[in-house]
């Protein structure tokens, strides 16, 4: 009797979720248009459906989202990766090109479509060629009803934090890469600073109201630190994972992390107040003329009275994210199954300025690494079909893995891995690498050149997110369960270092990821339109797999 009465709940509680979840279904034309976000140059930008900034997408958790995307640049092909979203059982709808999915020719469509089991604030952009800079760009944010912060808020207000360059990206890019024109290796330096894409924007706050401030960081290249002020926040949420809440006076924020804050408005309406977003200078090798490192925005309580002055910060104080605490406290994951080391440094090889992990610097494959998992057979598991340059990883189902990550550069760096949620076990403080250290002294076998126990996990309840920062020559450690099949990129999130090759891949549980999942009718369709091979080796290779032909 008991059984059935388990029985009849479970249905009950699956239909009303199915009641509840919806389709949500945009339609986005992705095209060029003119703009001018910092009143210093009109540019061409890459906006959606003839507009810019880009609109924020929103959902429930438990909604299919489905977004039908057309092509029309004319002169660019193009992708969208939804950053954050672990795409449980929908691989395909991943959107980085060359890992997921071929790139979507002009006059080519695409159609996205997965469900979402998780809520947060993330957000979409572009992820093919370095496109994301040029604008094509924009929050995504998952409701959440039952939300252990439901109720102790009265209004969302999305903010987004960007740097911005007055030449496009391509151009950019070209040169950065070419050691003959930029033998320094070093990146180009934003413009100016932007929240919600513009300046001087304007919030408008009533008395007495607390509001939850998601904050995106959709930026290429520069962290900022984020102060409003006379007003404290409240952090509750790091990307997507709800968290203890913290007060702080300040946050730190890098390209591509989010975090959510409750922010409460004073008790009357008698002052307007300012905030501020201040790039990191120390993330630039050079300070240009006409650099524009800070931008303000106001909390207008009274459209009537006067903005104040831009708040004169002497320091940031900010709290080390790697000490906040997961809400659902999830505790450290057992001792690692695999454990995978990396150590990423710059370097010149030939005429280009490449970014290397384990001397290998990522060359995205002729087929798509999700394709040739999918049409390898039980070859999928020999992570030599994906090709040496793709820097490959196969992770058994299952397994708890351990990232080592080391940096050997003199400058911090954000991790993204697509697909999790990361578990960040340790992280030592910057320069304690030497900056001289080769590669192999960290990743040979029985290296020492950091001693074990200096990875050893120093939180019972780690701090999870998916875009972590790894401090200057130092390192950090991550742990996750591989239970999500599928091809999984993991890259450093400044988009230069993406271009230079600063990438290595991860094959989560092939033989899994074979009987669960299909490339859709629109993936096969773009790569037959770009003349790419959808089965075989990363060189397409179908007769030897083995045989790359290096």
């Amino acid at each position: 009797m008991a059984s059935l009465y388990l029985r009849t709940l479970l249905i009950f509680l699956v239909s009303v979720k199915l009641i509840f979840a919806a389709t949500v279904t945009y339609n986005w034309d992705v095209t060029w248009v003119s703009v001018n976000p910092d009143s210093q140059h009109v540019r061409p930008a890459i906006g959606i459906n003839g507009q810019w900034p880009c609109p924020t997408l929103n959902a429930n958790i438990g909604d299919t989202v489905v977004v039908n995307l057309n092509n029309k640049l004319g002169n660019q092909s193009t992708s969208l990766h939804w950053h954050g979203i672990y795409q449980e059982g929908s691989n395909a709808m991943d959107g980085p090109v060359g890992v997921t999915q071929c790139a979507i020719p002009p006059g080519g469509s695409y159609k996205y479509e997965f469900i979402i089991n998780q809520p947060g604030t993330y957000w979409y952009h572009s992820h093919v060629g370095g496109q994301y800079p040029d604008g094509l760009r924009g929050p995504l944010i998952i409701h959440d009803p039952n939300s252990p912060y439901a109720g102790k808020y009265d209004e969302e207000i999305v903010l987004t934090l960007s740097d911005w360059y007055h030449d496009q990206f391509p151009s950019l890019v070209k040169t950065y890469l070419s050691a003959t024109l930029n033998p320094s290796g070093n990146e180009s330096i934003p413009y100016s600073n932007l929240l919600n894409d513009a300046q001087n924007i304007k919030l408008a706050i009533q008395p007495g109201k607390t509001y939850f401030v998601r904050v995106v960081s959709i930026a290429a290249f520069a962290a900022t630190y984020l102060h409003f002020d006379q007003h404290e926040m409240t952090i509750i949420e790091i990307d997507g994972v709800y968290t203890e809440p913290q007060t702080v006076g300040s946050i730190y924020v890098t390209a591509a992390q989010r975090y959510g804050v409750l922010l409460t408005a004073k008790p009357s309406a008698s002052t307007n107040y300012a905030f501020i977003s201040s790039f990191d200078l120390n993330m630039f090798n050079t300070l240009p003329h006409y650099l524009e490192p800070n931008v303000t925005g106001y909390l207008v309580y009274d459209a009537h009275a006067p903005l104040p002055a831009e708040p004169v910060v002497q320091a940031f104080t900010t709290y080390n994210d790697f000490d906040l605490v997961p809400y659902d406290h999830q505790p450290l994951l057992p001792a690692p199954d695999k454990t995978i080391t990396f150590a990423f440094d710059f370097t010149q090889i030939g005429d280009q300025n490449r970014a290397v992990m384990n001397n290998s610097t990522y060359i995205s494959p002729l087929v798509p690494s999700l394709y040739t998992a999918l049409s390898a057979g039980p070859l999928a598991a020999n992570p030599l079909i994906y090709g040496r340059h793709t820097n490959p990883s196969v992770l058994p189902y299952n397994a708890v893995v351990e990232i080592r990550l080391n940096n050997l550069d003199d400058g911090a760096h954000p991790f993204h891995l697509h697909g999790h949620a990361l578990q960040v076990v340790a992280r030592s403080a910057p320069h304690v690498l030497p900056d001289d250290i080769a590669a192999a002294a960290l990743t040979a076998p029985n290296a020492t050149a950091v001693p074990p126990a200096a990875y050893a996990p120093t939180r019972a309840v780690p701090m999870r997110r998916d875009t972590i920062q790894v401090p200057a020559l130092g390192f950090v450690v991550l742990r996750f369960r591989a239970t999500n099949p599928g091809v999984w990129l993991f890259h450093c999130h400044i988009e230069w270092h993406v271009e230079a090759g600063l990438s290595a891949t991860m094959v989560e549980a092939p033989e899994v990821l074979q009987a669960q999942q299909r490339i859709p009718p629109e993936g096969f369709e773009t790569c037959v339109s770009d003349g790419v091979p959808t089965r075989g080796n990363a060189v397409g290779n179908t007769v030897d797999w083995l045989d790359l032909g290096t």
